[in-house]
């Protein structure tokens, strides 16, 4: 893990409690170093005495200049309120507290450096490297957020974004980087994934919670279901906002108990899993009109994250392109002549991603001689 360290920036007028901040985070263990504008990466505090066009141009050049955090920090607790906490988290703050000398708020600001750091370390490492690829600013903060959600927390999560934009690999990444999955690697299932768009009304409890042997024709033999299954490790329900209002509230009453009957069954069984889920559907018009229910709605969407189409990374699609072509023919090194070049850069993706790995494999195809 990297060092625990940060930057910090003054904005106020009263230095002398600015001096006291730091010498305070210092004697925490926070190893803090003054800003540097040309020098300035990683995450960092900025000490402000009151908001003013200072404080919130210094934001705003933070955010376009590195990818790290930023605290800011009010040099007391009566120089803030609600309306100004969300004015600076909306310029570019990725967290607003006020110092308090006497609540220990030190130890608080290193704990809060500390995750995010843990969050780059994993962001930027193997793992999640060479399953997510993308440089843009737009995805490397979509990865880090559910970075942090995966590993830190167990609450669900729901992907929402169009299709072909990666919904699966994230909900993989969640399920590779769960506490769970990761003290009881050896006996954790993989991923269970099930697509709502295939259930039959008729033997959806079966495909969800299993069934008995003899619980309906051609039930010869007893089955496990996807609750099951997914025990211990992750449950990924694709395109939920396509299921049923009917299975809604099966599945509803399941989430909610953890627990559940096979189908012809009478014992109650339980199971333990993190769920996640995705759509392409807009769950809110959904909801409107009453297609979707809403209690299902918010135990599912502990985490809500949107994956951007295609268009909004523009800086990733060459990037992807060289990766799908040298997994097709790994011995070529591609190269894209200017004309190409254009072309996939103005080119529309309806399908995004998945579009461009189709695109690539055609070029590969028809264009490298094999």
């Amino acid at each position: 893990m990297a060092e625990k360290a940060a930057w910090f920036h003054d904005c106020g007028r009263d230095h002398a409690t600015a001096a006291a901040i730091q010498q305070a985070l210092s004697s925490d263990g926070l190893h803090v170093k003054p800003f540097d504008p040309l020098r300035a990466e990683g995450h960092g505090i900025v000490c402000f005495h009151e908001i003013n066009d200072l404080l919130l141009g210094f934001l705003r050049g933070r955010t376009r200049a590195s990818s790290g955090r930023v605290l800011a920090l009010a040099c007391s607790s009566s120089q803030l309120n609600s309306r100004d906490s969300w004015r600076l988290l909306h310029t570019g703050a990725d967290e607003v507290l006020s110092w308090n000398a006497e609540a220990a708020w030190a130890g608080q600001i290193k704990a809060r450096i500390e995750r995010w750091t843990a969050i780059d370390d994993l962001a930027e490492s193997p793992l999640v490297r060479e399953s997510l690829l993308g440089e843009s600013l737009v995805w490397r903060s979509l990865v880090r957020r559910i970075v942090e959600a995966a590993r830190f927390t167990q609450s669900p999560v729901l992907l929402i974004g169009e299709s072909g934009t990666g919904k699966e690999v994230l909900a993989r990444l969640v399920q590779r980087l769960d506490e769970r999955g990761l003290e009881r690697r050896v006996t954790q299932p993989d991923l269970v994934t099930l697509d709502c768009t295939t259930l039959n009304p008729e033997l959806a409890g079966s495909e969800l919670f299993g069934h008995e042997r003899g619980a309906f024709t051609g039930a010869t033999n007893p089955r496990e279901g996807a609750f099951a299954l997914a025990d211990g490790g992750t449950l990924f329900l694709d395109e939920i906002g396509d299921l049923p209002l009917r299975l809604q509230a099966q599945l509803l009453r399941a989430i909610q108990e953890k627990t559940y009957k096979r189908v012809g069954g009478n014992v109650w069984q339980t199971t333990n899993f993190r769920l996640v889920c995705a759509t392409n559907r807009d769950l809110t018009e959904a909801m409107a009109r009453g297609e979707f229910r809403l209690d299902l709605y918010y135990r599912i969407a502990g985490w809500v994250f949107r994956s951007p189409p295609l268009r909004e990374r523009p800086e990733d699609i060459l990037p992807l392109a060289t990766h799908f072509l040298e997994m097709f023919r790994p011995e070529l090194v591609p190269e894209f002549d200017g004309p190409v070049h254009e072309y996939l850069l103005n080119r529309h993706y309806p399908g995004n991603i998945r579009d461009l790995r189709q695109l690539m494999q055609r070029i590969r195809r028809r264009h490298t001689g094999r």
